[in-house]
């Protein structure tokens, strides 16, 4: 398994587990679920952070602390559309 393949299995466990802590789920769509995590993983390489890959990082810390995976938009976006802007979580059963 190449490094980036670990990244996005890493990526898949953290996101998994944080889905379940908190009631949700993973984007049903296998396709759409691994792009994301694929977007994630590559910001995780490139900038060491959880960036979410549907924002745009700023490279102004104190912004970008709020794009950090799960974004602190994420629940009101859950809660108001069943899904997070990324289609990465997604309101649970």
């Amino acid at each position: 398994m190449s490094q980036e393949e670990d990244l996005v299995k890493s990526m898949y466990e953290w996101t998994e587990k944080y889905a379940k802590k908190m009631g949700f789920k993973l984007n049903p769509d296998k396709e759409a679920l691994a792009y994301v995590l694929e977007g994630l993983a590559a910001r995780k390489e490139k900038y060491d952070r959880r960036y979410c890959p549907c924002r745009v990082v700023t490279g102004v810390e104190e912004e970008d602390r709020k794009i950090i995976c799960p974004c602190i938009y994420h629940k009101d976006e859950i809660e108001q559309d069943g899904k997070c802007h990324c289609e990465l979580f997604f309101k649970g059963d």
